[in-house]
């Protein structure tokens, strides 16, 4: 019997959250005034989390290690955020989208939660809306939709490529409000690197100012965490580089169960890594794949000329192209969900087709749109359609509406022109759908210890779908931890403030401080970089998106070598007490180092493939992804020292109301 209670409230599946609300405990509006809140993080989930908590009372701090909450990762965010508003008449419900999303997640995320992040959908829409957020519009002034991977009709909301910063921007502007009101206190540039524990409870964190280097305590009632995804133990993603674990981690090391730490997402559309010299990686919007077709070379000798230079992949004639996603998946093509995608592509470069020097790369070609759309718009002009130039002319026009600015952030960083010859695209560590484990009411394994966004595990399961990320941040700040978190605070509303002088603030704080001494005083010889770089290969190379038993079990034992080393060897120029952002990084990549053992550890547990965690053992006939029943559940671990010494807890997934079945996109 697990230990895990999810906490699911009981009933039919579209009345469990609207019961569930109608039966928990409230705080009144009086009583909110006297409750305290910690959120860390700023980013959408936490934006919208300490806005929407401030607005109705409670007096919240907010945490950010950035200059400015503008500047979270969540600002990156290009293609859209997804809502069953069904404006295109094409077939789309809540039904539909929690169906889409728990087949995308190849059957391993809860139920429950994944259809109240459905019902919740389009009221992210329209509280949006109503805070100014610029979303595209069709000709007659609706809300327009653009079709993303793994669905079959078009749920997208975007603001051209910048969706994440205009939703971030609703978010900030709805903060600053109450910043203003006095009802939240903003501590930018503060890194949170300790939970306090009292009597059992999350009470408050110790938290280091990165410009002083002071170490500061602070105390709440309950504290939530909004602090995004770990995916920067590749040390190359698509993530900003100090985008970092230690929250979560920390939380863990404090008795917060980490859940499925393996499940990491590869994007297929990223402009691939050029040089040992990167220190980061580029998204390409997902929604490109609406109109640009992807491809490889049919034969080698072509592939070849290619390399070298002596053929331009526009010379090459259509008969002589592999429009793979097509040909293996009809149904989807080229919109396929980005594991299927991402392995695919995988799969076309390991067996020789790659198209540039590296040979990790493939086409995605946007001449068959340029070319459909010029058409359509000379038709509608009563021009000439077999004009080619005019034809190409208002085509880029089209594109460059829809699209213009991820071209220009392309053309910048490759110096090639993708109006007039084929981006180049690989696949890249993107998003982590593995960390803290929660309940339905989004709360940890530790009592007034909340998690949300990217840092929970809890909705998208093995691989999440396009534009979802946006939609579970949004959901669970705006519309679902304001009314779950009230039913703990409740039994708080005569406890008083919750002060920082005790022993147990002063154990974390004095922890804190060993650790920081301990790195700033360790007479190494090599920089936090040099062990975050060979960290980053060993796990692309034997957890990335290929796994398999021997090389996992060698990934546990190099990573714990690599992290004995770290603490023997690195150097940290530069002391605590002041702004040093190599200490910082030491702090963060610490975590990662601990964290990456766990992540192996987990993977190799896990013996089937489930979304893009493909592991070589477990495979169809035709090479697709091979899930077994026997896993269908979370794994959750309980931090008992080392991560070799980690505990598993298993959450059994249980589908009453999804038939699961082969997953297939044929």
């Amino acid at each position: 019997m697990s230990i895990l209670d999810s906490k699911v409230p009981e009933g039919p599946l579209a009345d469990k959250w609207t019961n569930h609300k109608n039966t928990i405990d409230l705080v009144n509006p009086a009583n909110k005034r006297l409750i305290d809140v910690i959120v860390v993080g700023t980013g959408l989930a936490g934006g919208s989390a300490a806005a929407t908590l401030a607005e109705l009372g409670y007096n919240v701090k907010a945490f950010c290690y950035q200059d400015s909450p503008r500047r979270a990762h969540s600002i990156a965010a290009q293609g859209g955020i997804n809502a069953a508003k069904n404006y295109q008449g094409d077939g789309d419900s809540n039904y539909r989208l929690f169906y889409d999303t728990v087949k995308g997640g190849d059957y391993r995320s809860r139920e429950a939660n994944v259809y109240r992040l459905a019902e919740v959908s389009s009221n992210i829409i329209d509280q949006c809306v109503a805070q100014g957020v610029p979303f595209a519009r069709d000709y007659g002034g609706l809300l327009d939709n653009r079709s993303f991977g793994g669905v079959l009709v078009s749920r997208t909301f975007y603001a051209k490529g910048q969706t994440g910063q205009q939703l971030l921007l609703g978010a900030y502007s709805a903060m600053n409000r109450q910043i203003g009101r006095g009802k939240i206190k903003m501590y930018n540039r503060h890194e949170m690197l300790d939970v306090v524990i009292v009597d059992g409870k999350a009470r408050g964190i110790i938290t280091r100012n990165l410009v002083t280097g002071e170490i500061e305590r602070h105390a709440a009632h309950a504290v939530v965490l909004g602090t995004g995804g770990y995916g920067n133990v590749f040390y190359l993603s698509t993530n900003a580089m100090g985008s970092n674990v230690t929250a979560a981690w920390k939380a863990h090391k404090r008795g917060a169960f980490f859940a499925n730490p393996c499940y990491t997402q590869i994007h297929p559309t990223c402009i691939p890594v050029s040089g040992d010299h990167q220190s980061k990686l580029t998204l390409m919007s997902e929604s490109l794949r609406n109109d640009g077709r992807i491809w490889v070379p049919k034969k080698k000798e072509d592939v070849q000329a290619i390399r070298e230079g002596k053929l331009k992949p526009t010379d090459l004639a259509e008969e002589d192209r592999d429009y793979y996603l097509e040909r293996r998946y009809p149904a989807f093509g080229n919109l396929v969900p980005r594991d299927v995608a991402s392995r695919a592509a995988k799969e076309r470069c390991d067996a020789g087709y790659g198209v540039n020097a590296t040979g990790e790369a493939v086409y995605l070609d946007f001449a068959a749109a340029i070319e459909r759309y010029g058409k359509e718009q000379a038709h509608v002009k009563g021009s000439d359609e077999n004009d080619k130039a005019l034809v190409k002319k208002l085509g880029k026009e089209i594109i460059k509406a829809k699209y213009g600015n991820l071209f220009q952030m392309y053309e910048k960083i490759v110096d090639q022109n993708p109006y007039e010859t084929p981006m180049m695209i690989y696949p890249a560590v993107h998003y982590t759908m593995g960390g803290v484990w929660v309940d339905y009411n989004l709360m940890t394994t530790v009592p007034g210890l909340y998690c949300i966004g990217e840092a929970n595990f809890s909705d998208h399961g093995a691989n999440r779908l396009g534009a979802s990320a946006l939609m579970q941040g949004l959901a669970d700040g705006y519309f679902v931890l304001p009314y779950t978190i009230g039913d703990y605070l409740a039994d708080d509303i005569r406890t008083g403030p919750i002060s920082t002088e005790t022993s147990e603030f002063e154990g974390s704080e004095r922890a804190v401080r060993e650790l920081l001494d301990k790195l700033v005083s360790n007479n190494g010889g090599k920089s936090v970089d040099h062990f975050h770089k060979k960290l980053g290969k060993i796990m692309w190379n034997k957890c990335g998106m290929s796994r398999n038993e021997k090389e996992l079990k060698e990934a546990i034992q190099e990573i714990k070598a690599l992290r004995e080393e770290f603490w023997k060897d690195v150097k940290v120029p530069g002391g605590a007490n002041e702004y040093n952002e190599e200490l910082a990084k030491a702090m963060r990549v610490a975590d990662f180092l601990e964290l990456g053992e766990l992540f192996a550890k987990d993977a190799l547990y896990r013996e089937e493939s489930a979304g893009g965690h493909f592991r070589e053992e477990y495979q169809t006939e035709e090479g697709e992804a091979k899930r077994r029943k026997e896993f269908q559940f979370v794994s959750a671990w309980e931090y008992k020292g080392a991560p070799s010494d980690a505990v598993l807890h298993k959450e059994d997934l249980v589908y009453k109301n999804i038939e699961v079945k082969e997953r297939s996109y044929k």
